[in-house]
């Protein structure tokens, strides 16, 4: 479970509804692996219930999900509350992600909508086990239970500082805070992520005991899992060193001299980055007024001139 820099929907991916403005789509990689938790499940219930095991045990991976999906409109929660647009959530193979408009500002943003979403899944997985207790032995304790510990499980595991975990959100905003360079935090991060994707494979190999029927499976799932943390952190790294060409841009080195067309927007001469970027595309306009704090005209800024400047930054 994590959160990203919203990208166009991808070709194959369901529509399931819509949650307060916010698509919720599903891969069809969702359905495999819950057919795959049923298979794997079900055997669990056969003995505790003369209902279907395999009806329990499906019953058992809705409620996962429903989980998941509280996991992923945590994210969005924090996120909106920051301002930031949030066009989707999508429901995959491994969990979900939540796609987010617009950079995190501060550090203290990234961390809130990182952590909030293994919070929510620690909260549930706590309530969970706290209800079981509660309930007789038999189907329902366990289904109950599972689903505690579950979703303790995915807690613990988005909270590893790695790219492109929500942990590894969260360690990228501390670095970020302690540097004040947020690529410094997402290339720490990320590179933790893609050793923890190497680990996980060599912890596997040498742990599985292949005397067992399931260690074919069991090398399946830990190379999914490596795969979604390797590539996650790649494309991690991939927006870091975008990242840091934006921040290469700077409205004052970029100006020339001359007037500005009439109505042309105007732009403070001290702005950058990625404020730089997202004022432009707020009032699009082929040239700019650059003016400085007293409200003088410094001179005009050219659209062309910011993309050749971002291309050339390569």
């Amino acid at each position: 479970m994590s959160f990203s820099d919203a990208r166009p929907r991808s070709a194959g991916t369901w529509r399931v509804g819509r949650f307060a403005g916010v698509e919720l789509l599903a891969k069809p990689s969702l359905l495999v692996m819950g057919v795959v938790l049923v298979v794997l499940f079900a055997p669990r219930f056969e003995s505790q219930t003369r209902t279907n095991p395999y009806l329990i045990a499906a019953v058992f991976v809705v409620a996962l999900y429903a989980s998941v999906l509280l996991h992923e409109i945590a994210h969005v929660v924090a996120a909106r509350s920051f301002g930031m647009r949030v066009p989707s959530v999508t429901l995959h193979l491994l969990g979900g992600e939540t796609a987010i408009e617009g950079e995190s500002r501060t550090p203290w943003q990234e961390l809130t909508t990182a952590i909030v979403g293994p919070l929510v899944s620690l909260g549930i997985g706590l309530t969970a086990r706290q209800v079981a207790e509660g309930v007789e032995p038999g189907v329902l304790h366990d289904v109950v239970w599972l689903i505690g510990w579950v979703n303790i499980l995915v807690a613990v595991f988005n909270m590893l500082p790695g790219l492109p975990l929500d942990g590894g959100r969260v360690f990228k905003a501390v670095v970020w805070q302690l540097t004040g360079h947020e690529a410094t935090g997402t290339r720490f991060a990320a590179w933790i992520g893609r050793l923890a994707a190497v680990a996980l494979v060599v912890v596997t190999l040498l742990r599985v005991d292949f005397a067992e029927d399931r260690w074919t499976f069991d090398l399946i799932i830990a190379g999914i899992v490596a795969w979604f943390l390797w590539e996650g952190a790649g494309h991690a790294l991939s927006q870091a060193r975008r990242t840091a060409r934006i921040n290469l841009l700077d409205a004052r080195s970029l100006l020339e001299p001359g007037e500005a067309p009439d109505g042309a927007p105007r732009l403070p001469v001290d702005i950058r980055g990625s404020v730089l970027l997202r004022a432009m595309a707020a009032r699009p306009a082929e040239t700019y007024a650059v003016v400085e704090r007293d409200g003088s005209i410094a001179g005009i800024l050219r659209t062309s001139r910011v993309d050749e400047a971002f291309r050339s930054s390569r």
